[in-house]
């Protein structure tokens, strides 16, 4: 009776996910996918380059490993509405992850597909990040602190991705990083420290004492870095963002101190 009971419970919580109707879609695109990669490549002439008599496959290989994690935050205002806005087409947005002000953690899309979170984006000399990154949004709307359990499950979420795959540690960034002139997520009241205490992301040791040498290039450093300085202030502004929880857009010498112990990791 006790087994039929619990059975039935399970039956009625999955009867009642609302999002039936989008996973159906999810797994329909999923099997096109798979039936793509499993066609064989075509050969045929190209100018005067004739084909070859037979299709050779390789039989090393594997499937492509994200190299970055993202983090965004939502911009809105709860883990239902995010939720809604990546499974309606006419969004074209997606993450791999969400993770609610509670620490509920909702696995959007699977680690080696690619998600739309990035968009135009520059980090160092890539530009298709989409194509190499994973994606996660903490559900806030830009003007709040995070909560303590949704870090502590964006701690948990971390470890596990960077065992998984190997990722580096200064390749845990965030949307205003590699969108400074269009993003300024995760938002300056994201605790950066945190992460980079725990092995996520890079950080600054103190800078009493520091003397910046007068030939010092703040612009090239945070080329160096990885920002895209095309738009110079605004690359400014997503440093100070990140690293010193600052949305002024004065640059001055503590800036200068807190850039220049970090260029000095990457010389």
């Amino acid at each position: 009776m006790t087994r039929l009971f619990f059975f039935l419970l399970l039956l009625t919580a999955c009867s009642a996910n609302p999002y039936k109707a989008t996973n159906k879609i999810y797994k329909h695109e999923l099997r096109d996918s798979m039936r793509l990669l499993s066609q064989a490549p075509r050969t045929t002439d190209v100018d005067s380059v004739p084909a070859p008599p037979y299709w050779v496959g390789t039989i090393n290989f594997n499937l492509r490993k994200p190299n970055f994690v993202i983090i965004h935050h939502t911009a809105q205002n709860s883990c239902p509405e995010t939720l809604h806005t990546f499974t309606i087409t006419k969004t074209q947005v997606s993450a791999h992850y969400v993770i609610c002000r509670d620490g509920t953690v909702y696995h959007m899309l699977n680690d080696y597909l690619r998600a739309w979170q990035a968009g135009a984006s520059k980090w160092g000399n890539v530009t298709d990040i989409n194509s190499i990154s994973i994606g996660i949004e903490l559900d806030n709307n830009g003007f709040e602190p995070f909560p303590d359990a949704q870090i502590n499950s964006l701690l948990h979420l971390l470890t596990r991705l960077k065992t998984n795959y190997h990722i580096p540690t200064a390749n845990f960034i965030g949307h205003g990083d590699i969108a400074p002139t269009r993003k300024n997520d995760p938002s300056s009241l994201f605790p950066w420290k945190t992460l980079a205490d725990k092995g996520f992301g890079l950080w600054y040791n103190d800078t009493t004492g520091i003397a910046v040498p007068d030939n010092f290039s703040s612009l090239m450093a945070l080329r160096l870095i990885g920002y895209d300085i095309r738009d110079s202030s605004a690359a400014a502004l997503a440093f100070k963002r990140h690293f010193e929880q600052d949305t002024t857009r004065t640059w001055g010498d503590p800036d200068k101190k807190v850039l220049y112990t970090l260029y000095q990791r990457y010389e």
